[in-house]
């Protein structure tokens, strides 16, 4: 929730930031980036914003400084860069955990992608001639990264969510999660 945050300050500081004064050019994502990734040329892109703007983001003439850093969350593709964004993984904090899913086609919604915050539902069904019942689990989420196999038939989706719920997530049966983009779902 902290680093949407800060994504959303930094949106906002760069609209008010690019009407006023003397404008520099900064560095800004030129495509979304996942955790950990290293940056390299082609990740960057200039922008030019007011200077002493307050900001703190990182001027295009640090550019050969910034190439070969990780990057130290998700970020979606336009993030002005700043110094706390690179480095060494900030997820997950403090009480978080990332669990990751395994899904087919039809258990979570096309498109989905990191920022996006979700419910992930298990449900299991038991039943006998006579009787059917079932019950469900819900969790909240927010997709820290999408990943699918190299035959397309599974996904991999990183959740990241409160600790006890990673756990009880991961002793879920396989084939009994879906995923549901919700209200707020980012990007």
């Amino acid at each position: 929730m902290g680093v949407l945050l800060v994504l959303g300050c930094t949106a906002g500081g760069v609209v008010v930031a690019t009407r006023a004064g003397h404008q520099e050019p900064v560095l800004v994502l030129a495509r979304a980036v996942t955790v950990g990734q290293v940056l390299s040329d082609r990740d960057l892109r200039e922008e030019n914003i007011s200077v002493g703007s307050g900001l703190g983001c990182i001027p295009a003439r640090a550019r050969a400084t910034v190439v070969g850093q990780p990057v130290a969350y998700s970020l979606p593709v336009e993030t002005l860069l700043t110094k706390n964004l690179l480095g060494n993984a900030h997820i997950p904090p403090i009480g978080q955990a990332v669990a990751a899913v395994g899904l087919k086609a039809g258990q979570f919604p096309p498109g989905v992608q990191p920022g996006n915050r979700v419910t992930v539902v298990e449900t299991s069904a038991s039943g006998s001639a006579n009787t059917t019942s079932s019950s469900s689990q819900a969790w909240d989420a927010s997709v820290t990264d999408v990943r699918s196999d190299s035959t397309d038939q599974t996904t991999v989706i990183s959740l990241q969510m409160a600790q006890e719920d990673a756990r009880q997530l991961a002793s879920a049966p396989t084939g009994q999660i879906t995923v549901v983009l919700v209200h707020g779902g980012g990007q």
